[in-house]
């Protein structure tokens, strides 16, 4: 006689929303709750949050409309739905922007990923595990992974949906780490309570972070004046003010050098502007395209705009949300707010605050300046990933990782396989979500990560050998 047949085991590892959306769509394809456990690490309370979507700032909204943001490639309009249904815009006087759309708090789209995660929760066929991973180790053909309740589980997959590290310190802050007036990391909880309402305030750092702190900072009620540098001064741009259709072809022909690519770029936006369309289309084209251009660039072209051209990028294509960007407007217009291209030479403590050094670009010159408070908005350290983590740097001294050589996160192969020493493929273990852009291309915003958890998991099913099912939706709840 022979025993009953063990299912395999999925061990994920993170359970914010690129941790969440691949287990749920594990379970929503492939089979009953005997044909497969899923077991995701996650230390909060509720999957699907993450740093992201775990804000509690009601300053804090997502920087798309609802209706472009869904779990489901085949139901964009999905969140829309849990937002019309559970009447979040008229909760929230604030969620509709001025061009007519709905921004929701980042929180309201935490709370719809956790709801779609529930129903699978509240059956037994996700388990969330409360723990944060310890360790992960080979055995056998299968992998053990160790949590910090002192758990043990087997699995036959691990997927790692980590989250990014926290941004680095500048050089020039080092020496004042730990400093109450010193804000490294912007997503701990309370970050910001500590700023008086008048203080001087310097922000390092002008994408989307920087918006969010400032936004963030004026619902609480801040006055004093506030001074955000980059090295660029480039500042995070806000959506058109009609909708327009993605313009541009980059793919048909694919560029093999990142200075062919740009040029066409720039060819095409002037195209545009002849069609009576803003850079918005061409910029929503090449990131529609994204990951085939991407994989049409040799290693050393993708270095080059990564280091180049990102900074470019980054700021046209993460825009605000409207509401963000009225107050960025109009702190600018009140002459509280200033975006100035420079960056950070030395910082020191005084009684009361900073005196700062900045060198402002271009100019070569360096001034003084005295703040009472100092905000790192920088990014993440998307190339200390595999040091922020114990268990991802025992994993990388076993030659079980690498980082990406675009310096954009972990690296791996086009089925999202992890690739060890000497690019050899880990087989059984994943990297699920924004630390696979560096192979994959664009894949930092929805709905790029939720087309890539359902590319996941069907790699996942492939090598389970699960037979492929119709995904089955469960009833809103």
């Amino acid at each position: 006689m022979t025993g009953p047949i063990t299912p395999p085991v999925v061990a994920i590892i993170g359970g914010g929303f690129s941790g969440a959306a691949l287990a749920i769509h594990l379970r929503q394809r492939y089979g009953e709750r005997s044909s497969v456990r899923v077991v995701v690490f996650e230390p909060r309370e509720r999957l699907g949050l993450g740093l992201a979507y775990g804000t509690r700032e009601p300053a804090h909204r997502v920087n798309v409309p609802a209706g472009k943001m869904t779990l489901y490639p085949d139901l964009p309009e999905n969140f829309l739905e849990f937002v019309e249904r559970n009447g979040i815009a008229a909760r929230d006087p604030d969620c509709i922007g001025r061009d007519g759309l709905p921004y929701p708090r980042r929180s309201d789209f935490g709370a719809y990923v956790a709801q779609e995660a529930e129903p699978y929760l509240a059956s037994g066929e996700i388990e969330h595990k409360r723990a944060a991973v310890t360790s992960v180790e080979r055995a056998g053909s299968r992998w053990r992974v160790v949590g910090d309740d002192g758990s043990t589980t087997v699995a036959d997959v691990v997927a790692l949906a980590v989250s990014h590290p926290s941004p680095a310190l500048p050089r020039a802050l080092s020496q004042l780490a730990g400093h109450p007036k010193l804000i490294g990391d912007v997503t701990a909880p309370n970050a910001l309570d500590g700023i008086g309402v008048e203080n001087r305030v310097l922000i390092l750092g002008n994408g989307l972070t920087s918006a969010d702190v400032v936004a963030s900072l004026t619902e609480k009620g801040h006055r004093g004046p506030i001074l955000s540098i980059s090295r660029r001064g480039l500042r995070s741009r806000g959506h058109p003010k009609t909708q327009q259709d993605p313009f541009g072809d980059f793919v048909s022909t694919p560029s093999v050098r990142a200075s062919d690519l740009l040029r066409r770029i720039r060819v095409a936006l002037k195209d545009a502007a002849e069609q009576g369309l803003s850079w918005h289309a061409v910029l929503d084209s090449v990131r529609a395209q994204g990951q085939q251009i991407w994989q049409g660039l040799p290693v050393e072209e993708r270095r080059r705009i990564a280091r180049l051209a990102r900074p470019y990028w980054d700021v046209h294509r993460f825009r605000i949300a409207p509401q963000v960007e009225d107050v960025l407007d109009q702190a600018i217009a009140a002459g509280r707010l200033s975006i100035r291209a420079a960056s950070l030479s030395a910082a020191s403590a005084t009684d009361d605050g900073f005196e700062v050094v900045l060198r402002e670009r271009g100019r070569g010159e360096e001034v003084l300046t005295v703040v009472d408070a100092i905000v790192v908005t920088t990014g993440p350290a998307h190339g200390g990933i595999l040091a922020s983590q114990p268990f991802l740097t025992k994993l990388q001294a076993e030659g079980l990782l690498t980082s990406c050589r675009t310096g954009l996160g972990i690296a791996c192969d086009l089925r999202s396989v992890a690739t060890g020493v000497n690019s050899q493929p880990v087989e059984g273990l994943y990297i699920v979500g924004p630390l696979a852009r560096g192979t994959f291309g664009e894949l930092m915003g929805l709905p790029q990560v939720t087309e890539h958890a359902v590319f996941v998991a069907d790699r996942i099913a492939e090598r389970l050998g699960f037979e492929q099912a119709k995904p089955q939706m469960r009833e809103a709840g």
